[in-house]
């Protein structure tokens, strides 16, 4: 029989992102970028984040925002494998952030402006999969068929199987800027970058029906059965039998009983014992001599000796496996940017942060590594550099039109998070691109409505069902509403959808896909 081994997989460096945006990175960091879009180009309280050198176009004062979004996403799985209850099966799951914090804080005097910032650079929320995931299942599910081949009749299998992970980026930003004359300002920062991933998850009470009464009456080929008792069983009846044919050839050997002597001259007990010993390998001992009959017993004894390690080793892969895992660490991120402003109905902006060097440290719970993670190993979880370009033109006095662009420097990351750069995953670099439009309504009242698209860069290396990129597209909507000149809200909803994508395997395609709801709430205020 081949081995049957599995553990709970679960992907180092898996990120459990709050929307579609780059691989690592989120960029839905206000009410504001919700309801718009596309805000590289911003000018307002939020340009802390998006633009460090706009924030000086404040004018002189203190300003202070205050966002959360609230996410929702759904993440499906759907794979042909062919031995899965039920195929195609699929897995779904569910990812909520409820609270998505987005604060930030500025001082402006003269041609000189000090902010800063804090939200979820990445990651953000926790993924539950209350069935698992097929790399979960698949190995599981190959127990009944592999039993066939050895001539186990099995046709079930069941499991109790959950996962749930949870993956936070908290970015911590200060910037200075400085207005170099009325059109150029220029703007440099810093951020911490404090990361955390947590999972969680269990393979429970794995369950076949084998028919195989041999090694025990219950296996009836009916009953579901714990399969880890079941190889137990099996491993201590193959070890009897290796351990009785050995004893028998050495008990016929010392008798000195000439080798051609039949068989049918024994005792009847001992042509019991000797006829059972090799019934149980298929060997028939009739016409047997005692010659023939210690090489037959010698030469099975070390294959039933095999075939109960085999069971030994299937017994503890088939044990309840649990996960209970964090992992941990910290970097910086250089920033810096440039806002160029030739008249008050244009204004371009240019921001490059640079990569941020991450190692996560693995904290290991009460032995509950699931087989594949261990105690105080590093992690690399770098996040790309990237390039934001952004600018916003206001054709009318109540019209206003922005446009983003955004590149992650993908290609320069080991998204392997073990320095297997060998197996590439990156084709080309990660970009996203849109536009969005705002209206004054009134003088206290404004609409907006935007459009963001997404072109990822990844290899089929890179995708499975424990983390995925495909290209895609969100839409936002929202209003403004200025309470005051000294305060202003703002409302957002945002609808994104991932193209679906799907990769072959040798013998069976998954395909995986994914949506995004979010629901955001700002309020700005002037002092």
């Amino acid at each position: 029989m081949k081995k049957i081994f599995f553990s709970l997989v679960i992907l180092m460096g898996m990120f459990l992102q709050a929307r579609a945006t780059g691989l690592v990175t989120n960029t839905n960091q206000s009410a504001m970028f919700t309801r718009l879009q596309n805000r590289n180009a911003s000018t307002g309280i939020d340009a802390v984040y998006y633009n460090p050198a706009g924030v000086i176009r404040l004018g002189d004062g203190f300003f202070v925002s205050l966002n959360n979004q609230t996410i929702s996403q759904t993440k499906t799985v759907l794979s042909s494998f062919g031995y899965l209850n039920g195929k195609p099966r699929k897995y779904a799951g569910d990812v909520k952030a409820p609270l998505y914090p987005g604060i930030y804080a500025a001082f402006n005097t003269g041609n000189f402006s000090i902010s800063a910032g804090f939200n979820p650079i990445g990651g953000g929320g926790g993924a539950i999969y209350n069935d698992g995931l097929p790399s979960f299942e698949m190995p599981i599910s190959a127990i009944p068929p592999s039993l066939v081949n050895a001539g186990i009749p099995t046709t079930q299998y069941s499991a109790d199987i959950f996962f749930e992970g949870t993956s936070i980026y908290f970015g911590y930003q200060i910037n200075a800027a400085y207005k170099i004359n009325e059109q150029i300002s220029i703007g440099a920062g810093l951020r911490m970058v404090t990361a955390k991933n947590t999972y969680s998850g269990s393979i429970e009470s794995i369950r076949i029906n084998p028919n195989r009464s041999a090694f025990g009456t219950k296996y009836d080929g009916i009953n579901m059965e714990l399969a880890r008792e079941f190889f137990q069983d099996g491993n201590n009846l193959l070890t009897q039998l290796s351990a009785g044919s050995t004893a028998m050839a050495a008990g016929l050997s010392e008798a000195g009983l000439p080798p051609e002597i039949p068989l049918s001259a024994l005792p009847a007990e001992q042509q019991v014992q000797i006829a059972t010993l090799l019934g149980a390998a298929g060997i028939s001992t009739e016409g047997m001599n005692i010659g023939t009959a210690i090489a037959t017993l010698n030469g099975v004894a070390p294959v039933f000796a095999a075939s109960a390690q085999e069971m030994a080793a299937n017994a503890a892969a088939t044990q309840n496996t649990y996960a209970d895992v964090e992992e941990k660490g910290a970097g910086f991120t250089p920033i810096i940017s440039i806002n160029y402003s030739p008249s008050d109905r244009f204004n371009f902006s240019l921001r490059y942060e640079f990569k941020t060097k991450l190692k996560l440290k693995t904290k290991v719970f009460e032995n509950k590594g699931a087989g594949i993670f261990q105690d105080g190993e590093e992690i690399i979880a770098d996040m790309p550099a990237m390039l934001a370009i952004g600018a916003e033109i206001k054709p009318l006095e109540k019209l206003s039109i922005a446009a983003t662009f955004n590149t992650f420097f993908d290609k320069n990351v080991d998204y392997s998070g073990r320095n297997t750069s060998g197996d590439k995953m990156i084709k080309r670099n990660y970009f996203e691109y849109g536009l969005g439009v705002e209206y004054s309504i009134t003088e206290k009242l404004r609409a907006s409505a935007g459009w963001l698209a997404t072109n990822t860069g990844i290899l089929p290396a890179y995708q499975n069902d424990q983390r995925f990129s495909s290209n895609s597209n969100s839409f936002g909507f929202g209003a403004g509403y200025r309470i005051s000149p000294k305060i202003d809200i703002n409302l957002g909803g945002q609808y994104s959808i991932n193209a679906d994508y799907t990769k072959d395997y040798l013998t069976y395609t998954e395909t995986y896909s994914k949506k995004t709801f979010i629901f955001a709430l700002g309020i700005d205020f002037h002092f």
